[in-house]
């Protein structure tokens, strides 16, 4: 390891010591009612920590809070996570504003402003007319974004990436990607694939 990387690798082990209580809080009010009602709440509170000591903190807690989630990722300014199981692998960067459900992003992935990732597409029954749709249910689906993705700004997705998917800004991902695909679009369609040479024009109207 380098100079640099141990200095950070410090900082970082600082912070999960000081985020122990907090995290400790967490398990404590998670006791007394909706897990991930708390959860939420706490993520909206540090998510308003501004600087680096915000970033330093938000991966310090989620690398106590969620399964499977390294500290080595950034979490920026107003980002709010939903769900209590999500994991965030080493590498990722998550940039400000956005809102992450019940997910698994893969290593080195990246996330640009503004971006929804929603725990997939069946959160909300409304076959049912005489019911309100509040009242009807749901199911919540663990969302996997593959590693080395790009999700441009303000693009939302319900539905799995696969290994480097490329996500155009202000697309909305309705359907599973294949490894490599550029996809543009609402609701998203594939433009081309990185590992092959395909004609762009050929592939507007393939899923």
């Amino acid at each position: 390891m380098t100079t640099r990387q141990i200095i950070k690798r410090f900082i970082k082990n600082a912070f999960l010591l000081v985020m122990l209580p907090i995290y400790a809080l967490y398990r404590a009010f998670s006791l007394t009612g909706n897990v991930d009602g708390t959860f939420m709440s706490f993520s909206q509170a540090l998510s308003l920590i501004p600087g680096k000591i915000g970033i330093y903190s938000r991966a310090a807690f989620y690398r106590l809070a969620c399964p499977d989630t390294s500290d080595e990722i950034l979490v920026g300014f107003l980002t709010i996570f939903s769900h209590h199981d999500t994991s965030i692998h080493r590498g990722v960067y998550i940039g400000p504003q956005c809102n992450i459900g019940k997910c698994t992003i893969g290593e080195n992935t990246l996330l640009g402003s503004g971006v929804h990732i929603l725990s997939g597409s069946s959160q909300h029954n409304f076959d049912d007319t005489t019911l309100p749709i509040q009242s009807q249910g749901g199911l919540y689906d663990k969302i996997v974004i593959g590693k080395d993705c790009w999700l441009g700004n303000a693009s939302t997705v319900i539905a799995e990436l696969s290994n480097q998917t490329v996500v155009a800004a202000g697309s909305v991902v309705v359907k599973p990607t294949h490894p490599g695909d550029i996809v543009a679009g609402n609701p998203a369609k594939r433009i081309r694939n990185r590992f092959t040479v395909d004609n762009p024009d050929s592939q507007l109207n393939k899923t």
